[in-house]
């Protein structure tokens, strides 16, 4: 067995008091999520103060890419997050170094050779994901900056607050990923109304907080490279000793999660586009506003990937079960505050991103209806990713595809032909609720067994 490397951070995982404990890995992961979802909302929200629903319609439509390239981060962060931490947990430092090259490396080819294919086949996408006359330009124009040169800033610069966080440095990579935050809302009004770029604007203010925030990474890695198994040096790359399958399929998920999340947007995004663009404004709102929930759930659930595979690698079973229960009980009780917010706020908040009366009584009555999600999504997430930092690989697989993509978006076509454009935005509550009663039918026997190796690790 390799030696446990000298890493203050052990403490965190295996004796500070458990609520202490997810309070110190879930708040930075929360604060991230919640900064990224801020500048996605700075792009709509600069944008929509051009007054042109094409301009925020366009910015809709390329979220569909951008969520795949979240995928990426996710597919090679939350994946080698996971197999990092149960390598420390198992004292095998080496195993983990090696699993953080493969990471770096890997995403860094994969999102380069993405964002190339994906402008060069912007002829043939934006018509198909949604992009018409009044669009197409401004589409163009904006995976220029954030997709084709902001592939590798971007996915970097998530993948990375994954393998930092897997380390116990929680602080650091929230700092990082509100670094890149701060950037872009501080850039986006700058580049949108001083310099007049509008929707390069904000694209071009993305691109150039996530290479900054990403710079702030690779920095913090290297200043600990003595201390640390987040490594860049290429020498530690390896596609053996199984470490890629395990990476991959465990992160696999939460990739899906994000190919099928662009998949359902896409869909409603097409749907929606057969009405008017105020529709797809609208949509595109609301989606916005509503990821700060999702974000939440997300952060909650993420922050606390190290902390349960690290325990149930090294057998600390009654100590996983603790954060697991503390996790479900805190991620709950925000979502349903968030829920009550949102939904009583409606139209305020949507009209502060555009003054535009068609687009504004889309976007509340469609916030209002996604809205009543939040909850249903915080049990699912965290659900998913239980089973992702125990090395599960079936059941996270199968969450993912019905939350997005596998049970809303039939019901769109559905609805849309019951109810009309209306219509359309009530597939996204069905499908959340759906899925997270299967993601609890799914859990209880896991957490039954759970409950029978604690008693007899007790006994």
């Amino acid at each position: 067995m390799e030696q446990k490397i000298n890493d203050p951070k052990t403490e965190l995982f295996e004796s500070r008091p458990i609520f202490s404990a997810v309070l110190a890995l879930v708040i930075p992961t929360v604060i991230s999520q919640m900064v990224t979802v801020l500048y996605n909302m700075a792009d709509t929200f600069f944008i929509g103060q051009t007054g042109d629903p094409n301009q925020v319609a366009a910015a809709n439509i390329c979220l569909s890419f951008f969520m795949l390239l979240s995928g990426f981060a996710n597919l090679f962060g939350i994946g080698g997050a996971s197999v990092i931490s149960r390598f420390l947990g198992a004292h095998q430092p080496e195993d983990a170094r090696r699993a953080a090259a493969f990471c770096i490396w890997t995403a860094a080819a994969v999102s380069l050779c993405y964002g190339i294919g994906v402008y060069s086949l912007r002829s043939s996408l934006l018509p198909f994901f949604g992009a018409n006359e009044g669009t197409y330009t401004f589409c163009s124009q904006y995976i220029f900056w954030t997709v084709l040169l902001g592939s590798i800033p971007t996915v970097l610069n998530a993948e990375l607050a994954h393998l930092v966080r897997a380390e116990g440095y929680s602080r650091q990579a929230g700092i990082g990923m509100t670094m890149g935050v701060v950037l872009n809302i501080i850039l986006d009004p700058i580049f949108i109304s001083v310099m007049n770029l509008q929707v390069m604007g904000a694209a071009l203010a993305t691109f150039l907080a996530n290479s900054i925030a990403m710079t702030y990474f690779l920095v913090h890695i290297l200043r600990r490279r003595g201390n640390s198994v987040i490594s860049l040096s290429p020498r530690y790359y390896t596609l053996a000793d199984s470490i890629p399958s395990e990476v991959l399929l465990t992160g696999l998920p939460s990739a899906l999660m994000s190919l099928m999340s662009a998949f359902s947007n896409s869909t409603v995004n097409k749907l929606m586009a057969s009405y008017c663009n105020e529709a797809v404004a609208g949509i595109g709102i609301a989606k916005k506003i509503d990821f700060l929930a999702f974000a939440i759930a997300t952060g909650m659930s993420q922050g606390v990937v190290p902390l349960i595979g690290y325990n149930y690698a090294s057998g600390n079973i009654p100590r996983m079960k603790q954060a697991i229960k503390t996790t479900f009980a805190f991620s709950l009780g925000v979502a349903v505050c968030c829920m009550i917010l949102l939904f009583t706020c409606a139209r305020p908040i949507v009209s502060a991103f555009i003054d535009d009366p068609v687009t504004v009584e889309y976007g509340q009555y469609f916030q209002r209806v996604i809205c009543i999600t939040g909850p249903c999504i915080s049990v699912t997430m965290i659900v998913i990713t239980i089973f992702q930092s125990t090395g599960k690989k079936f059941q996270p697989m199968v969450l993912s595809i019905l939350r997005k993509g596998g049970l809303d978006v039939p019901f769109m076509f559905l609805m849309n032909a019951l109810i009309g454009v209306k219509g359309i935005v009530w597939a996204t509550p069905i499908g959340d609720f759906g899925a997270m009663i299967i993601a609890l039918l799914v859990f209880r026997p896991f957490w039954k067994k759970l409950h029978l190796e604690d008693t007899h690790t007790m006994v």
